[in-house]
Protein backbone atom coordinates (compact mmCIF):
# COMPACT_ATOMS: atom_id res chain seq x y z
CA UNK A 1 0.00 0.00 0.00
CA UNK A 2 1.37 3.38 -0.92
CA UNK A 3 0.61 5.85 1.58
CA UNK A 4 2.75 8.82 0.05
CA UNK A 5 0.53 11.71 -1.30
CA UNK A 6 1.29 13.65 -4.58
CA UNK A 7 1.82 17.30 -3.85
CA UNK A 8 -0.65 18.13 -6.81
CA UNK A 9 -3.40 15.62 -4.89
CA UNK A 10 -2.39 17.85 -1.86
CA UNK A 11 -2.70 21.22 -3.34
CA UNK A 12 -5.94 20.35 -4.72
CA UNK A 13 -7.23 19.41 -1.75
CA UNK A 14 -6.03 22.19 -0.20
CA UNK A 15 -7.87 24.55 -2.87
CA UNK A 16 -11.19 22.80 -2.13
CA UNK A 17 -11.12 23.11 1.35
CA UNK A 18 -10.53 26.98 0.95
CA UNK A 19 -12.69 27.07 -1.33
CA UNK A 20 -15.63 25.76 0.71
CA UNK A 21 -14.61 27.81 3.83
CA UNK A 22 -14.92 30.90 2.10
CA UNK A 23 -18.06 29.92 0.42
CA UNK A 24 -19.29 29.02 3.52
CA UNK A 25 -18.65 32.31 5.54
CA UNK A 26 -20.01 33.88 2.06
CA UNK A 27 -22.25 37.47 2.94
CA UNK A 28 -24.95 36.61 0.17
CA UNK A 29 -26.98 40.59 0.44
CA UNK A 30 -23.54 41.73 0.48
CA UNK A 31 -22.70 40.11 -2.75
CA UNK A 32 -26.24 40.55 -4.46
CA UNK A 33 -25.44 44.94 -3.61
CA UNK A 34 -21.89 44.25 -4.89
CA UNK A 35 -23.35 42.89 -8.06
CA UNK A 36 -25.63 45.55 -8.83
CA UNK A 37 -22.98 48.19 -8.22
CA UNK A 38 -20.70 46.46 -10.49
CA UNK A 39 -23.43 46.18 -13.02
CA UNK A 40 -24.25 50.22 -12.76
CA UNK A 41 -20.55 50.91 -12.94
CA UNK A 42 -19.60 49.04 -15.92
CA UNK A 43 -22.55 50.66 -17.78
CA UNK A 44 -21.77 54.50 -16.64
CA UNK A 45 -17.86 52.85 -17.96
CA UNK A 46 -19.41 51.91 -21.30
CA UNK A 47 -21.32 54.90 -22.10
CA UNK A 48 -17.97 56.88 -21.14
CA UNK A 49 -16.27 54.63 -23.45
CA UNK A 50 -19.01 54.61 -26.53
CA UNK A 51 -19.14 58.50 -26.01
CA UNK A 52 -15.78 58.92 -26.20
CA UNK A 53 -15.14 56.72 -29.70
CA UNK A 54 -17.75 58.64 -31.13
CA UNK A 55 -16.59 61.76 -30.57
CA UNK A 56 -12.88 60.76 -31.46
CA UNK A 57 -13.97 59.31 -34.26
CA UNK A 58 -16.20 62.63 -35.53
CA UNK A 59 -12.92 64.89 -34.34
CA UNK A 60 -11.00 63.00 -36.38
CA UNK A 61 -13.01 63.63 -39.32
CA UNK A 62 -13.75 66.94 -39.19
CA UNK A 63 -9.45 67.46 -38.81
CA UNK A 64 -9.18 65.95 -42.19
Amino acid sequence: MDLKTSVQDSSGTNIFLTGAILFANLDYSGLGEYAIKAAIGGAVWMAFKLTSDYLSEKIKRNTK
